[in-house]
């Protein structure tokens, strides 16, 4: 019922900026919490950052002060603007959402994932 669609990855040197987006399509009753989570190839998944429906944010201690989450609930988007950037902060990057369906069921929906590269 909710799709997500992740844009802006790409390839950045060290001390860079990229700002991710992702893109809500379909319908809901609501949009709950929603989260960037990343993944390094032979490293475990982790969450980077959420932010619930009302704009309360939460960071991993490896991105606080370089990260910023932030939604739009009228476009129900959810963007990651990610400054300093480290080679430690390549990975595929995910959005996540929870959200509650017309039939009452909260479900989870995952977007494809966008690749950041930080590179000299």
């Amino acid at each position: 019922q909710v799709q997500l669609k992740e844009s802006g990855g790409g390839l950045v040197q060290p001390g860079g900026s990229l700002r991710l987006s992702c893109a809500s399509s379909g319908v809901a009753y609501s949009i709950d919490d929603m989260r960037w989570y990343r993944q390094a190839p032979g490293k475990q998944r982790e969450l980077v950052a959420s932010i619930t429906s009302g704009g309360i944010a939460s960071y991993a201690d490896s991105v606080k002060g370089r990260f910023t989450i932030s939604r739009d609930s009228a476009k129900i988007t959810v963007s990651l603007q990610m400054n300093s950037l480290k080679p430690d902060d390549t990975a595929v990057y995910y959005c996540n959402a929870d959200y509650m369906a017309l039939g009452g069921k909260t479900l989870v929906s995952w977007g494809q994932g966008t690749q950041v590269t930080v590179s000299s």
